[in-house]
């Protein structure tokens, strides 16, 4: 690129390189445009450094430690002790690949990766400030994809003891106690990680329970997990202001913890870029406004966590699909019959499609099937979560929700029998392996239709 005040020119610029906007610019790419993506800090975004993937590895990582310990009616005897430093070094070591690969991906396919902070001078025009050294771009559409940051909480200034969801990943050593304020599946997967490696874990929710958006049915399991972790949990309470060697809740209630971790949710990043100046409109929450095919302007379009609905990384990446469609003046919407959301606590949560909620009152039925009765879930030592169905009066699918062991592996198929209008007769006769857990949608199937397996009629 040319520095200075001579502009350089792109068919297409991808602002952001998450999961949203290294998928546009490599679909663009392979369309034939030429696209530019400018990323301020890595390859890979929120999700791939610091979110996502090394949260999912401190997990699995916490996962080993539990079932170690937790083996002696297995006839394992454990004590295994937490190295901190090595532990961060392997959090690292799983992004790295990851973000190298991506980064080969975006140079094979032609992609002009600029590392730099970008602002947008007008509706076609960016600055890009890399260096102490400004450059500038002009394009023919653009796709805004800067993601979303952590909420700040009053009263709980991050630093010293008090971290954000992202400073919970890159702890030196496991603390004696840490405190989470936010119960929601952030803070449940991080407070359920720490509490298996030994950390003493609180919470505190504002809301009635944990989870607030999730159906009881799958509640419930987690709740129990927590509390045979030993994990204390404080609902309808919010926290005060951090004190001395913890904290204290407006309830007047003082916790103690080494670590405060604020883990209230994330705010879209619309204000930044100067993405503000653009003549775009922007919700309450921060949301940029688009229609059905991501278009937020003339020439300009907005996905991922800049958008309503949920900030998952496969969401983004599909809108990201439409976008690059849209620009090539395609007939395309953004409009999935199944959006699949996963928590990775214990035990895990799948759910795809109409919620459980609200199946009675859309006309639909719910059938259950335990996991007590599943022989994978039995081996793998946790019988303690069900996989639900949800289907309309014509017996299709439209929703499938599990609890349980793995079952965010689940997803895929339950999203496709969603999205490709499955009945209950074509989950049935598909032939499912012995013993998977995704044996428990099919037999929640065979349950529907009045025919169950291996529940008592």
């Amino acid at each position: 690129m040319v520095v200075g005040a001579i502009s350089s020119r792109s068919e297409l610029v991808v602002i952001g390189a998450g999961p949203g906007g290294y998928v546009a610019a490599l679909r663009a790419a392979d369309a034939g445009l030429e696209v530019t993506l400018v990323e301020r800090d890595q390859i890979g975004g929120t999700c791939l450094n610091v979110g996502c993937i090394p949260s999912k590895a401190l997990i699995e990582v916490a996962n080993t430690r539990h079932h170690a310990l937790q083996g002696q009616s297995l006839g394992l005897d454990a004590t295994i002790a937490v190295d901190g430093d090595r532990l961060r070094t392997h959090l690292a070591s799983v992004s790295e690949p990851l973000r190298h690969g991506v980064h080969t991906l975006l140079t094979d396919a032609g992609v002009t990766v600029v590392n730099g902070r970008a602002s947008f001078a007008r509706y076609d025009r960016l600055s890009i400030e890399s260096g102490g050294q400004v450059s500038h771009l002009e394009f023919d559409n653009a796709i805004l994809a800067t993601g979303s940051r952590p909420l700040e909480l009053p009263g709980f200034a991050l630093g010293g003891s008090v971290v954000s969801s992202t400073g919970a990943l890159r702890l030196a050593t496991v603390p004696a106690s840490m405190t989470i304020i936010g119960g929601g599946y952030i803070g449940i997967e991080l407070g359920t990680a720490w509490a298996k490696l030994g950390t003493k874990v609180t919470v505190v929710e504002a809301a009635e329970t944990i989870l607030p958006d999730t159906p009881l049915e799958l509640r419930q399991p987690v709740q129990r997990r927590l509390s045979q972790l030993g994990v204390t949990v404080h609902t309808a309470c919010r926290a005060e202001q951090s004190v001395p060697g913890g904290l204290r809740l407006d309830n007047g209630t003082e916790v103690t913890a080494e670590i405060i971790v604020v883990a209230v949710g994330r705010r879209p990043n619309s204000d930044q870029a100067s993405i503000d100046t653009l003549d775009l409109q922007i919700d309450s929450h921060g949301h940029i406004v688009v229609d059905s095919r991501m278009q937020a302007g003339r020439g300009l379009y907005a996905i991922g966590d800049l958008v309503t609905g949920p900030a998952l990384a496969h969401k983004a990446s599909a809108e990201a699909e439409v976008a690059v469609q849209a620009i090539l003046g395609e007939p395309t919407a953004f409009d999935p019959a199944a959006l699949p959301s996963v928590i990775y606590c214990d035990p895990e949560i799948m759910t795809v499609g109409v919620p459980l909620s609200q199946a009675s009152e859309l006309g639909c039925s719910t059938h259950r099937f335990p996991h007590a009765a599943s022989a994978r879930a039995r081996t793998l030592g946790d019988t303690s979560g069900a996989t639900f169905i949800v289907v309309d009066e014509h017996e299709t699918i439209v929703g499938m929700h599990a609890v349980g062991p793995h079952v965010a592996e689940l997803a895929g198929e339950a999203a496709l029998a969603v999205e490709m209008a499955a009945t209950l007769q074509d989950l049935t006769l598909t032939i499912h392996a012995h013993p998977t857990m995704s044996e428990s949608l099919s037999e929640a199937g065979w349950l529907a239709r009045g025919t169950p397996l291996h529940i008592r009629r």
